[in-house]
């Protein structure tokens, strides 16, 4: 048998997969995990969340390797990794090298994009409510109301789509945005409860639905700066001053889950969601590309993620997350939380972090804080109670990167807050950690200003130590 030799864009491409640090992790939530089994029936949540991980790592390197002859790719939760479809044989052994299962596939992404924008660039019958493209069957999924597929048909082939590449979907319960009901963990305008998505540095992003340019916020106090809605279904609103945002996300069982970063998780990966109205669950993600028509009288949302977790009107902006990563802010979906299937569409974070240049907040992952971080300071505080450091209330520093650890008594859950002040009265939170120990890595580059740490207990008692080095 003949060898096969590897393209040098490959072996760089195993090559930086190797190199790459696994993704930053929260510490074992159980309300998440408990969510998980209830939704999913993942008998090891964390064993799953690993593998996805691993997965969303190798699928970057795929990417970077194959091109044009990348295909699409998604997570096989029975085989535990990768499957990465291919129209060319040839890149099979490539894809297998990079540690994915390779699917050889008639039409792959590129034909099934063109198809499903060839959709996207005209308005649908009211029958058909939402369409996506699912790599792993090779076609675009149209969604339509029940009797309604002749309809659906029509439209399809009116646009020259191949009718070979497309399947069709019938879904008994209309998408709608989920704005309409109060209540629970959110925040209120002149017209709608809404739920918080992530928090950024000087405020959350939300979904656009919610609220227009200029109006206001309460619960938190805020303005939302920048809105979108249809097209895209992303808001980003600037808090008040007093009010802290935080790298972490209620769970609904009396704790948070710690935000580590926003590396977007493969077609196939758990996703879990929070939400004002129905608090945490969980389904699988379906697609990273799909297109919602909400109607006529409100137009279509594209590239959104579909994913079969259940959500509920008033559960609109809040968070999705697989594992410690934050994924998407709710937008709208069919179905609810009560029983039988659902479908949750969310706006994936990363357009919105590059449309409103915000910055997340994340929170430290478990463990041991590095040694070395700086000059140690000591204090003791209560449960519920928090202590500023320096002492004397500030320091300045110049401009660059500044680091924090914090170690706290066990058992306890101990939070860390860098805040900057431009006048020593007024203190806004530009960098978190707030996982659910007690032990918090925090670093943050910034500019030359009056700066001050801030540690809280969320709850325990005891001393904790602080270890600072400022720029």
């Amino acid at each position: 048998m003949r060898g096969t030799t590897l393209s040098s864009a490959v072996l760089m491409a195993v090559a930086t997969a190797v190199a790459l640090p696994p993704a930053a992790s929260a510490a074992p939530d159980p309300p998440l995990y408990a969510a998980m089994e209830r939704d999913l029936g993942v008998a090891d949540p964390a064993a799953r969340i690993a593998a996805e991980d691993a997965a969303a790592r190798v699928d970057r390197s795929v990417r970077a390797a194959l091109g044009s002859r990348f295909g699409g790719s998604w997570f096989d939760a029975g085989r535990g990794g990768l499957v990465v479809a291919v129209t060319d044989g040839a890149a099979v052994p490539e894809v297998r090298a990079l540690g994915a299962e390779p699917r050889v596939v008639a039409r792959g992404a590129r034909a099934l994009d063109a198809a499903k924008r060839a959709l996207d660039a005209t308005t649908p019958p009211a029958s058909v409510s939402a369409w996506h493209v699912d790599p792993a069957a090779d076609v675009v999924v149209v969604k339509h109301a029940p009797g309604a597929q002749a309809q659906a048909r029509a439209w399809v082939a009116a646009r020259g789509v191949d009718a070979g590449a497309v399947r069709y979907a019938e879904v008994r319960r209309p998408v709608r945005p989920l704005i309409d009901v109060v209540g629970g963990n959110r925040y209120w305008t002149s017209k709608y409860g809404c739920s918080v998505g992530f928090a950024v540095q000087g405020g959350f992003i939300s979904a656009g639905h919610c609220g227009k340019v200029g109006e206001t916020t309460t619960q938190p106090g805020g303005r939302f700066e920048g809105s979108s809605f249809p097209n895209d279904d992303m808001a980003f609103v600037r808090t008040n001053a007093g009010e802290t945002p935080v790298g972490a996300v209620n769970d609904y069982n009396g704790g948070r889950v710690a935000v580590a970063g926003s590396q977007e998780s493969p077609v196939g990966s758990s996703i879990c969601r929070s939400g004002g109205t129905t608090g945490w669950h969980c389904g699988t993600i379906g697609s990273r590309d799909a297109t919602v028509d909400y109607g006529s009288d409100i137009g279509k949302v594209y590239q959104l993620i579909e994913t079969t977790v259940c959500a509920e009107p008033g559960d609109s902006g809040g968070s999705a997350i697989s594992g410690s990563q934050a994924q998407g802010v709710t937008s709208g979906g069919s179905g609810d939380c009560k029983g039988g299937a659902a479908t949750t569409y969310f706006q994936p974070v990363a357009e919105i972090l590059r449309s409103y240049d915000v910055t997340l907040l994340t929170s430290g992952g478990p463990g041991e804080p590095p040694t070395g971080c700086g000059t140690a300071a000591t204090g003791t505080l209560a449960s519920g109670g928090t202590a500023v450091e320096p002492s004397t209330g500030y320091f300045q520093a110049a401009a660059g990167a500044h680091k924090a650890c914090l170690t706290g008594p066990a058992g306890a859950d101990f939070d860390l807050y860098l805040q900057r002040s431009a006048n020593g009265t007024t203190w806004t939170t530009v960098a978190s950690g707030a996982g659910p120990t007690a032990t918090e890595t925090v670093t943050y580059t910034g500019a030359a200003g009056r700066y001050r740490w801030q540690v809280r207990s969320y709850s325990g008692a005891g001393q904790y130590r602080l270890e600072v080095t400022k720029p």
